[in-house]
């Protein structure tokens, strides 16, 4: 049976770029798993890599995508149990294709009780917010959250509450989005409010910062010194300049951690994530069929979206 992926062969607007195209799977190499896919979402991660940004460390051609669950259907002897269940195919190939091959050792066994379309979102966003919550604590301290719409900073704003913040702030762009953050116990800021946003920046122990541009400079302008704005995204396309040598500015890339995690310190990543998972408010999903990923990426890109666009890729 062929297998379908959306490849990329040079760089440039995912909508002009990305082509799918069918084909036999390769041989399956030793150690990996081959994986039926089953759901795979769409994030600013994706999408970022394909317009050339990360040229550098972004080998053409490439299938698009970084996460998604599927069902292993191939598995080397070692790895037999995982035959036949759920996994999260990782740190392989790309992920928006109907087969996928990837190292069984970093495959993540998801629990039986986790539904597949929370599943295949359970990498990218909550592994980042977990990680920056570990390396930059919240505990006893005013949080502020820009983009406080996106999955990842529902997800920071929700755990740094559980970790010990004071008090939780989230700047969004869109009204529909302060009902879900207030629901959550983050207190939504509108950010066209400049002066509202400027009042509570001046209070801001540590700031997460995935918009950049005019906002975080606004933001650094009046941050208390010994602050630590986090920077991990920069959604608007737009650099920004630090003034002054404080508040402490700290840039957070998840690819700069995994190399670190050893096997074991990777899937326990995973252990502490399915149940904060669980237990929290997430994006609800709007599902395609892989021959519509123009829509979804179209869906992915409206403003005020709440609900995340994920790929189905079961034949």
């Amino acid at each position: 049976m062929d297998n379908l992926a959306l490849w990329y062969r040079r760089f440039g607007e995912p909508e002009s770029v990305l082509q799918p195209e069918a084909g036999p799977p390769g041989e399956l190499m030793p150690g990996n798993l081959r994986v039926r896919m089953l759901f795979s979402p769409i994030n600013a991660s994706d999408l970022i890599p394909i317009t050339g940004a990360y040229r550098h460390r972004t080998p053409l051609p490439a299938v698009a995508g970084y996460e998604g669950v599927g069902i292993v259907t191939q598995a080397p002897a070692s790895f037999a149990h995982l035959s036949g269940c759920r996994v999260l195919p990782l740190r392989g190939q790309g992920t928006w294709q109907h087969v996928v091959d990837c190292p069984a050792e970093y495959a993540i066994p998801v629990p039986e009780h986790i539904d597949s379309h929370l599943a295949a979102r359970a990498y990218i966003n909550p592994l980042a917010a977990q990680m920056m919550l570990t390396r930059y604590s919240p505990q006893n301290k005013q949080v502020l959250l820009t983009a406080a719409g996106s999955d990842c900073a529902l997800l920071l704003g929700q755990w740094a509450l559980q970790a010990g913040a004071e008090a939780v702030y989230g700047i969004h762009r869109s009204p529909i989005h302060a009902e879900r953050l207030a629901a959550a116990g983050i207190i939504p800021l509108a950010q066209h409010d400049t002066q509202a946003v400027r009042v509570v920046a001046a209070r801001a122990d540590v700031v997460y910062d995935a918009t950049g541009g005019a906002l975080a400079e606004t933001i650094l302008s009046v941050m208390p010194v010994q602050g630590t704005f986090v920077c991990y995204g920069l959604l608007s396309g737009q650099i920004f300049r630090q003034r002054q040598a404080l508040p402490r500015v700290e840039w957070f890339h998840i690819r700069n951690y995994l190399d670190a995690l050893n096997v074991e310190a990777w899937q326990d990543e995973f252990c502490h994530i399915w149940p904060k998972l669980c237990a929290s408010q997430y994006s609800d999903v709007t599902v395609y069929p892989l021959a519509e990923w123009k829509a979804a990426l179209n869906a992915y890109r409206q403003t005020g979206r709440c609900s995340k666009p994920v790929l189905s890729m079961d034949i």
